[in-house]
């Protein structure tokens, strides 16, 4: 087993509890942990594999366009369709930031953080 992190992927985008959020908008970031066996990819040196970072890359850029007013609901929806993309994977662990929550006060992030298996 092996582990694939892609850290600080970052994004602005329409998500939160309250409807303003969703209309002004926020910036976000996303870090992923993968766990998975790499022991193939590290033998042929062939991308076909392996886990591919650009379709990892694709499959949370479009979760994100997609209006989310939870950040669990988020990471949970960005894990499983990165498990429906490989199957092989045996966790993945999505961590959603939010920059600045309006919490009425200051805090630099707010972060949910999920992880899922594979069955």
């Amino acid at each position: 087993m092996a582990e694939i992190r892609l850290n600080g992927i970052e994004f602005f985008a329409y998500h939160g509890h309250h409807d303003e959020e969703r209309v002004t908008g926020n910036k976000y970031s996303v870090d992923m942990r993968i766990i998975t066996d790499l022991s193939e990819a590290a033998e042929s040196d062939s991308l076909k594999d392996t886990v591919n970072y650009e379709v990892i890359y694709k499959i949370i850029k479009d979760e994100m366009a997609k209006p989310a007013r939870l950040l669990e609901h988020l990471s949970h929806r960005i894990n499983q369709e990165v498990l429906l993309a490989y199957p092989k994977i045996t966790l993945v662990e999505t961590a959603v930031s939010k920059f600045n929550p309006p919490l009425g006060g200051i805090c630099k992030k707010a972060t949910v953080i999920t992880k899922a298996k594979s069955n």
